[in-house]
């Protein structure tokens, strides 16, 4: 094998290496080493002795624990359902309560378990926990919207590809329609999954439905427009932006209370973050916080019509400076292919096999 043949193999095993080391830099990041980061609880009552217990937990737990009392049971409820605290406890001496809201993260549930459990021990009390929120029939655990995140992703992703390698020669308006009409039929496929089939959503279909197409919209039209400018390199980025930063940063596995700063930022802004916490306003803490997160939704949707527009123009320049005459001879019946057709040829696979 030429060296030249060689240096070319290694240039197109950059793809799938970077993604290798992508994929483990940023799941590893963000999922080897849960520990409470910032980890708002409350302690319930205002008396002496609860005020003390709640100034040694913050002294103890430090950058972990953010620890408040509240005057009651029911203003503990009202935080939890307005998703401020991970967990609130309720002293006593014979039952002590633990107040969670599992919908919103179980894992962040069992964090609060975990500490709380340990107070209680002490005094040799067993800890009741109590669930505020109420889990869908077929999704116990609250993560099944996480899944339906990935389905759409990968949905998503996964025809900027298809599009990109067998609609090259269509205009950018002709493909980001295609784009649109597929993210209808992605969004519908999830919410077919994750209603009827599987009953992970079990009211407000026709809003996690919009919720759904606006997502995968945001990516099909980003990855349209980015493929004019990154070619090949376009699956690649996709998979940065919408799985290793996405899938790390939703809050769908751990919260931001149980995450380094990096990926606890990210869930303030991304898109998966705010397809993820959106549906769960939606379900399980009667909408609120949904605004923010719809308006993320949008702002992501919105940036992929801008690089559409601008790759658009961009391809419009391109195709007028390649306007000149050009008389070339088709290429004789068994030659090899020209280069050009061999690079289209190679990228198409690239993308393909990206998925």
């Amino acid at each position: 094998m030429a060296p030249h043949q060689i240096r070319h193999v290694a240039v197109h095993l950059l793809t799938p290496l970077l993604m290798c080391l992508g994929m483990g830099l940023a799941y590893l990041g963000a999922f080897h080493q849960p520990e409470p980061n910032h980890l708002a609880v409350a302690i319930v009552g205002d008396s002496p002795q609860v005020k003390v217990l709640a100034q040694t937990l913050k002294d103890k737990g430090g950058n972990a624990l953010d620890v408040i009392t509240v005057p009651t049971r029911d203003d503990a409820v009202s935080q939890l359902r307005h998703r401020d605290l991970a967990g609130a406890y309720v002293p006593d001496t014979e039952k002590p309560e633990l107040l969670v809201a599992k919908a919103g993260s179980d894992t962040t549930a069992m964090a609060a378990e975990a500490v709380f459990g340990q107070v209680a021990g002490l005094q040799n009390a067993p800890l009741t926990v109590t669930d505020v929120t109420t889990p869908s029939s077929g999704d116990p655990t609250a993560q099944g919207i996480f899944f339906l995140l990935v389905a759409l992703s990968i949905g998503s992703y996964g025809s900027v590809a298809a599009i990109g390698a067998a609609g090259a020669g269509l205009s950018m308006w002709l493909r980001g329609a295609i784009g649109l009409v597929t993210s209808l039929l992605v969004s519908l496929i999830g919410l077919a999954l994750a209603g009827p089939a599987f009953h992970v959503v079990d009211h407000d279909l026709g809003a996690i439905w919009g919720m759904s197409w606006l997502y995968s919209a945001g990516i099909l039209t980003i990855g349209i427009g980015l493929h004019t400018f990154l070619k090949r390199w376009t699956t690649l980025a996709l998979m940065v932006l919408f799985v290793m930063l996405n899938f790390t940063s939703s809050g769908g596995v751990y919260s931001p209370w149980l995450q380094n700063d990096f990926f606890g930022t990210l869930h303030h802004f991304w898109n998966g973050a705010g397809f993820v916490e959106g549906a769960r306003s939606l379900l399980y803490f009667d909408s609120t916080g949904l605004g923010g997160r719809m308006a993320s939704l949008a702002l992501w949707f919105a940036a992929g019509v801008l690089i559409m527009i601008v790759g658009g123009l961009t391809e419009k320049r391109q195709a007028a400076a390649q306007s000149a005459p050009r008389h070339a001879a088709p290429e004789p019946a068994g030659q090899a292919p020209s280069a050009e057709t061999a690079v289209a040829a190679e990228e198409e696979m690239e993308e393909v096999v990206g998925v």
